[in-house]
């Protein structure tokens, strides 16, 4: 089984509808997966369960060498970092930025009576620096922009030094400047050897960081393709995914790989 996910057969109903349908899916240590589909095609879903949020209806859900249904899951969620919509809607809205980031040291969401030393806080600060937002740390959450509440949970996610971490939709609801500055801090995070194996989620393919080693596509909970970027990342797997014929251009630059795709 592979150490980071292993996913054989994982199925996920909810009523009369299937949101994950047979999928076999693996990451190992040291990859960088990018996970592509349109709306309801089951990407939060299938990051639910990665992040034992979640547990499949079928199938077999290994995360961390450990098997969903056979592990403590309130053991094994700390291990993973994750920035995700669901995660920012439990934040409270007057916590300051750097305890925001801080009480991740302790799988908490706001502070209560736990203690942290000098050490924690100076963390919190040089990984809100590594994504760009050490500015805010003294900011309450409520006062954040989008963008920047996605930059804090980043930082968040990196806290508790996880061996596998997960972002859904990090890049959604920013501004092309944004974006950009934001795919590419990802991108050098994508390329440290000492960074966890990461899953990244997104609609859009302009939005895939440099140093992303793999590609999943989905549609309607079922998996279209998936493998190495270089040769996964196609037009025809793309069109697939999304319902409609695209063109799919691959950008060189001197920091890596970018993408871009429009209707044919």
């Amino acid at each position: 089984m592979s150490d980071v996910l292993a996913f054989a057969g994982v199925t996920v109903v909810r009523g009369d509808k299937k949101l994950l349908d047979d999928v076999t899916w693996e990451v190992e240590e040291g990859e960088r997966w990018v996970v592509l589909g349109p709306n309801g095609a089951g990407k939060t879903t299938l990051l639910q369960i990665a992040a034992a949020r979640m547990h499949p209806s079928s199938g077999v859900a290994g995360v961390l060498s450990e098997v969903l249904g056979a592990v403590n899951v309130f053991e094994l969620r700390p291990r993973i970092g994750l920035a995700s919509a669901a995660i920012a809607d439990r934040i409270p809205r007057e916590e300051r930025v750097g305890d925001v980031v801080v009480t991740a040291s302790y799988g908490m969401v706001g502070r209560w009576r736990e203690q942290y030393d000098e050490l924690d806080h100076e963390r919190a600060k040089e990984l809100l620096a590594t994504i760009g937002a050490d500015h805010l740390i003294d900011r309450r959450f409520s006062t954040l922009s989008e963008g920047e509440r996605k930059r804090v949970q980043i930082a968040r996610a990196l806290m508790a030094d996880p061996e596998l971490m997960l972002l859904d939709e990090p890049a959604a609801g920013l501004d092309l400047g944004g974006r950009e500055d934001l795919v590419r801090r990802l991108g050098e995070l994508a390329e440290d050897v000492y960074a966890p194996a990461m899953v990244l989620v997104t609609h859009h393919v302009e939005e895939i960081p440099p140093g992303f080693t793999d590609v999943l596509m989905l549609r309607a909970g079922r998996v279209v393709a998936a493998g190495p970027i270089e040769s996964t990342l196609t037009a025809e797997n793309l069109s697939d995914a999304f319902g409609v014929p695209l063109v799919l251009d691959r950008h060189e630059g001197p920091n890596g790989n970018r993408w871009s795709a429009r209707a044919t």
